[in-house]
């Protein structure tokens, strides 16, 4: 009897330890990660990053969005799209210093519906995305998109 109660024992002290890291989820595991927790809807945000976009005198490049492919499938998971942003004069400079950097263009906005029905915006800072590479003129270049979109996150936040 004492040895089931052990084995059960054990087996329940796996299968805590097994479900807390199974929510053991980073939600930031880069530096420069900014997440900005907004009052819009999932659509309302998207709209608002779309026009604070265009406003910032940058280019959406694409547009990713697993929750719509599930939709078009009849599956209904929480909203998700991923921006990708960028200019063709920051591709230039970023390329003239970097072609090995050019994997890391366009840049990424990532929008999240939550469970309350409000969303979240969260991006890379360009000068941690870019900061990796070492170069002087690359990171001069990410520093001026810093600004950019710190803007366009927090405009379309309502900031």
């Amino acid at each position: 009897m004492l040895k089931k109660r052990f084995i059960f024992a054990v087996l329940a002290t796996v299968a805590v330890l097994a479900s807390g890291m199974a929510r053991a989820d980073n939600e930031a595991p880069y530096p420069g990660t900014v997440t900005i927790h907004t009052r819009y809807s999932f659509n309302t945000l998207v709209k608002r990053v779309k026009q604070s976009i265009a406003a910032h005198h940058m280019a959406l490049v694409a547009e990713a969005s697993a929750s719509r492919g599930a939709a078009a499938r009849g599956i209904i998971i929480p909203g998700n799209a991923v921006l990708m942003v960028f200019r063709n004069d920051y591709a230039v400079r970023m390329l003239r210093a970097s072609v090995p950097a050019g994997i890391e263009a366009p840049l990424r906005i990532y929008l999240t519906e939550n469970a309350d029905g409000t969303a979240d915006l969260t991006y890379r800072k360009p000068s941690a995305v870019f900061a990796p590479y070492h170069n002087a003129a690359l990171n001069a270049m990410a520093v001026s998109l810093d600004t950019i979109f710190a803007g366009i996150a927090d405009s379309a936040a309502g900031k």
